[in-house]
């Protein structure tokens, strides 16, 4: 399943997603503008956050649990990532006011990726991609809009249909298949790929924290 748009409109503009996306698409024209794939990987591993710098308590460390959140390894990953928190994110920064959305998609940040360095606490592999904040946000949304309707193509063989399903339906499914995924990797020797307790981490860290950050009378 693939979300295309929710149907929940919003009452103010969300400008702390506009300015999230704009700064994920920047630095991602950044990356492009490297001329060698030796320069990417550098770049990886310098603000890629490495499991094993935080694990040894390395100064770098803390500050790449921020700036691993702005890095993408690709066209697909970078698209995937902005399409959730475009359709996601205006709503949740609605309920919580601009400020507080942007502590609440930092703070998911570093749950997942906290998250994500307790099941390989030795690796060596740099952990990059807005993934883990936004799944926070999902996590929010199943928590405060369970009923919203969410536009979503569904791959029925080698057909595709648009149907709306209940965002409970949607996320649901979403982290049903990355427990899934995630439980069925662990033992297996990391080679990177897709950090899938980075996605659960910050999934109930954006549940948790939604609760403790709404505002009352989310309209306001």
């Amino acid at each position: 399943m693939i979300p295309i748009r929710d149907i929940n409109p919003r009452r103010h503009f969300p400008v702390v997603t506009m300015v999230l996306v704009a700064l994920n698409i920047l630095v991602f024209v950044f990356e492009m503008l490297i001329p060698t794939e030796a320069g990417l990987d550098s770049l990886a591993f310098t603000w890629g956050l490495v499991p094993y710098e935080l694990t040894t308590l390395k100064p770098i460390a803390l500050v790449t649990l921020f700036t691993s959140m702005f890095i993408h390894g690709g066209l697909l990953h970078l698209g995937s990532n902005m399409l959730y928190l475009w359709i996601f994110g205006d709503n949740i920064e609605n309920a919580l006011g601009s400020l507080r959305f942007a502590f609440f998609y930092l703070l998911c940040g570093v749950g997942a990726a906290l998250a994500q360095v307790l099941t390989g606490p030795s690796s060596t592999i740099p952990m990059v991609g807005a993934s883990g904040a936004i799944s926070g946000v999902l996590g929010a949304y199943l928590v405060l809009f369970p009923k919203a309707q969410v536009e979503t193509l569904v791959f029925l063989g080698y057909f595709l249909r648009l149907v709306r399903l209940p965002a409970a339906a949607v996320l649901g499914m979403w982290i049903l298949l990355q427990l899934l995924s995630g439980f069925a990797s662990l033992g297996m020797e990391a080679t990177g790929g897709v950090a899938f307790f980075a996605h659960i981490g910050g999934f109930f860290s954006g549940i948790v924290l939604v609760l403790l950050l709404r505002r009352r009378r989310w309209w306001e």
